[in-house]
């Protein structure tokens, strides 16, 4: 890996782990580190020994949002430049939904912009009880806009428009009762709980998993009867992997003691 990414494997338990490594800038988002995270995604989707990918940041701060000395630097080169660097965003956000293993954030301190919407692409967000998490763009005259396809799909259309028009931050309490994140733990026991959910992920079946992820993110804008359509034919795929057989395998024989 690239020097502003760290990426390490626990072969035992399953999980990988990228950190976004710039802590001087508060892990801000420029396109080196966008690049490098698609890369560790990548390698982390193939390796068979991995189970859970998990993004983290590295010092006082998940991620701060864009380097805006580089988006500066993109709005003086021209349009071009700056669709390509928001594109650029879009594809890792994209990326994080079309990988199967699950991708998991543990998100503490600053998540802020594309900081947050960094962690709630992410399909499960554990935030350390200190967290601050928003969009502030609208106080600089800028839309946060490479986030609004999920905010809207994660808030709702009000909750979201508030979110984005005052620019306010919320604290981690709050980002749980919004559905922003999936779990609050308190910052001298966040490392341990935070561990032992990745590592109970990890034990699920990898295939049940990758099977219900697609299935989810698939049926989106899908009428009823074509969902469930959808997930006849994914309970078709299920039932001939080795997990789903050995899983039934072993309830049928503690049943029958």
């Amino acid at each position: 890996m690239a020097s502003q990414i760290l990426y390490s494997v626990d072969e035992g338990a399953g999980i990988a782990r990228v950190t976004l490594d710039r802590p001087e800038r508060r892990n801000a988002l420029n396109r080196a580190l966008v690049e490098e995270l698609k890369e560790a995604l990548t390698l982390a989707e193939s390796d068979e020994r991995v189970r859970v990918i998990v993004i983290a940041g590295a010092g006082p701060a998940f991620c701060a949002g864009a380097d805006l000395r580089e988006l500066q630097q993109a709005v003086e080169a021209g349009p071009d430049v700056s669709l390509a660097e928001a594109q650029a965003l879009g594809d890792l956000f994209i990326l994080i939904r079309k990988i199967e293993k699950p991708v998991v954030a543990l998100v503490h301190g600053q998540a802020l912009a594309g900081g947050a919407g960094l962690a709630t692409a992410c399909d499960l967000v554990l935030a350390r009880s200190d967290v601050r998490l928003g969009y502030p763009e609208v106080r600089l005259g800028f839309v946060p806009a490479m986030v609004m396809a999920i905010l809207r799909r994660s808030l709702g259309e009000k909750r979201a428009f508030e979110m984005i028009a005052l620019g306010d931050s919320i604290d981690a309490d709050t980002a749980y009762r919004f559905g922003l994140v999936n779990r609050v733990f308190e910052a001298e026991s966040f490392d341990r709980e935070a561990a032992a959910f990745l590592e109970t992920l990890a034990s699920r079946s990898a295939s049940a998993v990758a099977l219900s992820k697609r299935l989810l993110y698939q049926i989106e804008g899908a009428s009823f009867e074509a969902a469930i359509h959808e997930g006849a034919q994914v309970n078709v795929i299920a039932r001939e992997t080795d997990d789903c057989r050995e899983g039934v395998r072993r309830f049928l024989e503690r049943a029958d003691r």
